[in-house]
């Protein structure tokens, strides 16, 4: 690994940690989204104590800091295995943030942002998986571990263009996925019991 890649990695870690979700809703004379609700920093939750401006913003940024270190990584050629590092980086940031405690959100929007950045065609059938289970179940939280839990097995066995193979991100997916996965515990356990709440649903704080 070169000494390019290991600075995009710090630097891809340090960009994830930037926690849209709290500045937006300061900016918005909204409450503190780690105070609030479900106390996650994310687009979910800002969207229930904020509404949907707030949230598409949530969003945005959560994604671009998931896109922009890939894609400067790719710029600057580093080799695939590497990419996936910094994708890995950038996610850990947003879930891990050094700026804010370490404590951040769940992962979905940035890791989306990652995965579309390493090869759109699989960021567009993990979005297709989440599509699909979201409006089977209606079930958001759902859908995100359906799609992130499929998405190293896609990546293993579907290469892509014969250049850049979808099989380099494997590892780095799985890690990626098994950490989305142990963030939405809470979502598993009331999914569970019956009491998580569905896409559309009303919530009390």
């Amino acid at each position: 690994m070169t000494v390019i890649a290991l600075v995009l990695i710090l630097t891809a870690y340090l960009m994830g940690s930037i926690c849209v979700a709290i500045p937006v809703c300061k900016l918005m004379g909204l409450p503190d989204p780690r105070s609030q609700g479900s106390k996650n920093p994310g687009t979910t939750n800002v969207l229930r104590i904020g509404g949907k401006k707030a949230a598409l913003l949530t969003l945005a940024g959560d994604s671009l800091k998931g896109v922009i270190p890939v894609i400067v990584a790719q710029l600057l050629g580093v080799e695939s295995f590497s990419l996936g590092l910094v994708a890995l980086a950038a996610f850990l940031g947003h879930l891990y943030p050094i700026f804010f405690g370490f404590e951040g959100g769940k992962g979905v929007a940035t890791g989306f942002g990652v995965v579309f950045a390493l090869a759109w065609p699989l960021g567009l059938l993990l979005v297709g998986i989440w599509s699909l289970m979201a409006l089977i179940f209606r079930y958001s939280s759902l859908a995100a571990l359906t799609a992130f839990a499929l998405a190293p097995l896609i990546c293993f066995w579907l290469p892509w263009d014969g250049v850049m193979i979808w099989r380099d991100y494997t590892l780095p997916m799985a890690v990626l996925s098994s950490l989305l996965i142990y963030r939405h515990q809470g979502n598993i356990e009331k999914l569970r019991n019956g009491s998580e709440s569905k896409i559309g649903q009303k919530k009390n704080a």
